[in-house]
C-alpha cells in the first residue's frame, strides 16, 4: 500500500493499546511474546510451531503451541534490518521459514532461515520506487513462492518463484498483469490475507480497497496445450467499504474444496471477504461479503453484503474446520459466523490484527491462542 497508508496503518494499530476482553470466558488465552512490537504477521506450521512477525524487525517462534516465544535474530540487524516492518510470515517447520517486509521501496523486502531464525538470507529486495508489498503466500501443493504489491508501472505486482526464492518471474506475463481499475486502488499489507494462492488449480486472487473501488481480482482460464499455462484476471465488485485510504476489502478466504484440476470439474466454494474502515474501527457497515464462488475456470458468482456484520472494522478472517466456522478479526474484537458468512456474531472486544488459527496477534507484542471454548 502507498506510504502515506502505510503510516496510517501503523498509527490506527496505536489506538488501542493493551485492550483487552471484557468479556470473562473470551476464547482467547493470552501468551507472553517477550515483545511490545506491533505484530502484524502470524503463521501456524501444526498448532505446536508457529511464526510471528511485526514492527522492528521483529520475528517470533514457538515450538510448544505458544507456551514460550522465543525472540528470532533481526534480518540485517548490521544495517537497518530494526526499521522493517515484517507483514507477512510463513513457517515450513520450526528451522525454516520465510519473512517479508513492507514499506515503499528498498523496505519491502523477503528473507528464508534455515536454521531456526539464529541467521537470515536475502533472496529479494524491491528496486523499484513505486513498489510497495503487501502478501506473501507459499502453496504446498508444490512449494510456489508467490509476492503480490501495488501498482508500479499502472499494473499490480506479482511476482513468483519456482525454485524457493532463488529466481522471480511476473505471474503471468506482464501485459496480462492486472491494471488497477480506479485511480487510488491498492491493496493492505494488514495481515498478509489480501491474497488467496492455491497453485495445483492456477488459482491466485485478491482484493483491493483504498480510494479506489473494493474489488476481487482472481484468475481465469487455462489451456494444457500452450507453453506452460496461460492465465488473465478478471474482476468482480465488493459490497465492502471503500473510497478512502482506510477502507477497503483487507482479507479473503475460501474453504480449500476445489475439485483436483484433473477432474475439470467446476466447484463452488463458501467465500468470505472482510474489511471496512480502520480509521473507524466501530463501523459495521461494509464490514464483510459472501458468495459462492469458485476460481477454477473464472467462475463468477453475486456478492452478498453480510446480513449481520461484525461488530467493526476486520483485517483477517479464517475457515476453521475443526470448529466448523468462521472466525475474523479486527481492532476492536473478533466475531464468528456459522453460517458462511451471512450473519456474524461478536466473539471477544480484544484488540487484534492478523490470525492464523490457533493463534491471533496484536499490537504491542500482543499473542493469544484460541483455547477451544467457542459457543
Amino acid at each position: 500500500m502507498p506510504v502515506i497508508r502505510f503510516i496510517l496503518l501503523c498509527a490506527a494499530a496505536a489506538l488501542f493499546p493493551g485492550q483487552s476482553s471484557a468479556q470473562g470466558d473470551s476464547p482467547w488465552q493470552m501468551q507472553e511474546s517477550g515483545t511490545t512490537a506491533g505484530l502484524r504477521g502470524i503463521d501456524s506450521v501444526d498448532g505446536t510451531v508457529a511464526w510471528a512477525s511485526g514492527t522492528s524487525g521483529t520475528v517470533l517462534k514457538t515450538i510448544d503451541g505458544g507456551a514460550h516465544w522465543q525472540k528470532c535474530a533481526v534480518p540485517d540487524a548490521a544495517t537497518d534490518g530494526a526499521t522493517l516492518d515484517f507483514r507477512g510470515v510463513q513457517g515450513f517447520n520450526a528451522g525454516a521459514a520465510i519473512v517479508m517486509s513492507s514499506g515503499s521501496g528498498d523496505k519491502s523486502r523477503l528473507y528464508k532461515t534455515m536454521d531456526g531464525c539464529r541467521s537470515w538470507n536475502l533472496l529479494l529486495k524491491n528496486t523499484d520506487s513505486e513498489g510497495f508489498w503487501d502478501a506473501v503466500r507459499v502453496d504446498s501443493f508444490d512449494n510456489a513462492w508467490t509476492i503480490l504489491g501495488d501498482p508500479v508501472g499502472g499494473r499490480f505486482v506479482v511476482y513468483k518463484s519456482s525454485d524457493q526464492g532463488q529466481t522471480w518471474k511476473s505471474f503471468v506475463k506482464p501485459d496480462r498483469m492486472p491494471r488497477p481499475n480506479s485511480r487510488g486502488q491498492a491493496v493492505f499489507a494488514a495481515s498478509n490475507t489480501s491474497m488467496y494462492l492455491n497453485d495445483r488449480e492456477y488459482s491466485l486472487a485478491f482484493v483491493t480497497g483504498g480510494t479506489g473501488k473494493s474489488e476481487l481480482f482472481f484468475t481465469h482460464q487455462f489451456d494444457f496445450f500452450d507453453t506452460g499455462v496461460t492465465l488473465f484476471f478478471r474482476m468482480q465488485p465488493l459490497p465492502i467499504a471503500h473510497g478512502s485510504q482506510s477502507s477497503g476489502a483487507f482479507s479473503f478466504a475460501y474453504r480449500d474444496c476445489l475439485a483436483p484440476i484433473v477432474n475439470m470439474k467446476q466447484t463452488d466454494c463458501p467465500t468470505v471477504v472482510v474489511g471496512g474502515d480502520y480509521q473507524k474501527p466501530e463501523k459495521r457497515d461494509g464490514t464483510a461479503a459472501y458468495a459462492q464462488f469458485s476460481a477454477l475456470l473464472g467462475k463468477s458468482q453475486e456478492w452478498h453484503p453480510a446480513q449481520i456484520p461484525p461488530h467493526g472494522y476486520r483485517s483477517s478472517v479464517q475457515w476453521s474446520d475443526t470448529l466448523k466456522l468462521w472466525i475474523t478479526v479486527g481492532t476492536n474484537g473478533s466475531d464468528i459466523s456459522r453460517d458462511d458468512g451471512k450473519t456474524w456474531q461478536s466473539l471477544d472486544n480484544g484488540n487484534w490484527n492478523a490470525l492464523s488459527l490457533p493463534f491471533v496477534v496484536g499490537p504491542n507484542g500482543r499473542i493469544a491462542r484460541l483455547n477451544g471454548s467457542v459457543r
